[in-house]
């Protein structure tokens, strides 16, 4: 696909999620973190095991890129990624689907919580600034822990789809995520401002 620009908070962290680079640059990153803020010292394993795994967890699915928050607050992790990846835009049997925004938007379904705490997603369009319009949806979603595996664990979630120029059957997939379900609603609006610095370059 063509390049792509995305800005992320300057707390989080942006490194090669591929194998053969993932654990050189993480451990560089976390000693220089060390480094500024000597206060984290007793928390580098940690950190370094939920950026190993962050990683792995984003290269596993298919993402060409991966931006993440990892920190400790009073020994409670505080964790958040947003990944881009590029999907096929096809159904079970192969035939190539819309890519148009609004025809995405339908095809996705809200998800209503029946009580309290149940998983919900609503479904949307946004516009992105350069970009154009693309489809999301956001909310509260039980995600496989991983591909083939029944588990799953509740995250908050966001999914943009912008359509791929060039292309009519490619879209770009910009996934916001974090398991703190108690901050949702803040992570939304994070996970939206990072998704509107998008640009094709």
């Amino acid at each position: 696909m063509s390049s792509f620009s995305l800005a992320v908070p300057d707390s989080w962290w942006e490194f090669d999620i591929r194998p053969e680079g993932r654990d050189a640059t993480i451990r560089a990153l976390v000693d220089d973190r060390v480094r500024e803020s000597p206060e984290l010292a007793p928390y580098r394993t940690d950190m370094s095991a939920m950026l190993r795994k962050m990683a792995k967890d984003a290269h596993d699915s298919g993402a060409l890129y991966m931006g993440c928050m990892a920190e400790n607050f009073d020994g409670f992790p505080l964790s958040a990624t947003v990944t881009v990846s590029v999907l096929g835009a096809k159904n079970k049997q192969g035939v190539a689907l819309s890519t148009d925004p609004r025809a995405i938007a339908e095809s996705l379904r809200a998800i209503a919580p029946r009580r309290e705490g149940d998983a919900w997603r609503e479904v949307t369009t946004v516009e992105i600034p350069e970009v154009g319009t693309a489809a999301r949806t956001y909310g509260v979603e039980d995600v496989p822990v991983a591909e083939g595996d029944t588990r799953t664990l509740r995250m908050v979630l966001t999914q943009t789809y912008v359509p791929l120029p060039g292309t009519d059957n490619q879209v770009v997939l910009i996934s916001g995520a974090s398991p703190v379900l108690d901050l949702a609603e803040a992570f939304h609006d994070i996970f939206d401002a990072v998704t509107s610095t998008f640009r094709f370059v």
